[in-house]
């Protein structure tokens, strides 16, 4: 794909958020609605396009670990505090300057996706429980790409905190179908692109019934 070909004649190692979700979206993957700003004028009309509550991040395949360089401003609700968080991002950016303006995605359920290529086997794909969880409870499934249906279907089966699927304490079951054909899709996405070694898509967040990325990372051969 022409977003890989371009970042590996730059020389990039890995992907940027903005640059692995334009993979993603190729693959009728859902993600989280975003626009990429590189100019306090930009960021402006940004803001208006997207609405609040928002997120601001800030974007460059340089910066994998956002959040410990206090790079993610979440559930910004004005025009004040969106400009304040956008100061404080490019202030800790080391020159750069694009920021991603996101809407802000709600929900209690949060799942990772990713695949990672074994020199041996290919690609593989990882589903389990995303966010915070991720480290903690290391609660994953993992299969061999390509994908079938049944073996999405399996994966979810396959970890503990399974039930977290379903309806309950007052929300609705999730969209398994859909669920089930991002498994599938990321599968894909190793199979056609063998430049690509490792993608990590944490959090997938429940909104309602549906799964939306609203964070992901792709790590380049």
């Amino acid at each position: 794909m022409d977003v890989i070909e371009i970042a590996i004649s730059n020389g990039q190692s890995s992907l940027s958020e903005y640059e692995s979700k334009q993979i993603l979206s190729a693959y009728q993957i859902p993600v989280v609605k975003e626009i990429l700003v590189d100019n306090y004028k930009d960021f402006l009309n940004a803001l208006e396009e997207t609405g609040y509550p928002l997120v601001l991040k800030g974007c460059s395949f340089q910066m994998t670990h956002k959040t410990e360089r206090n790079l993610i401003k979440l559930d910004l609700r004005n025009e004040n505090e969106a400009t304040q968080a956008y100061n404080e991002i490019i202030g800790g950016m080391d020159g750069k300057k694009t920021v991603l303006v996101q809407e802000m995605v709600k929900g209690t359920r949060e799942l990772v996706m990713g695949l990672t290529r074994d020199p041996q086997f290919g690609p593989i794909v990882m589903f389990g429980l995303g966010g915070i969880f991720t480290e903690i409870l290391k609660d994953v499934s993992f299969r061999l790409a390509p994908l079938e249906k049944s073996d999405a279907l399996d994966m979810m089966r396959e970890i503990k905190g399974h039930k977290i699927l379903e309806a309950v304490r007052g929300m609705v079951k999730v969209d398994i179908d859909i669920l089930a054909d991002i498994l599938i899709n990321v599968g894909k996405i190793g199979l056609e692109n063998e430049k690509i070694k490792e993608i990590d898509i944490n959090p997938l967040i429940i909104s309602g019934s549906k799964p939306i990325a609203v964070d992901a990372l792709m790590i380049l051969e």
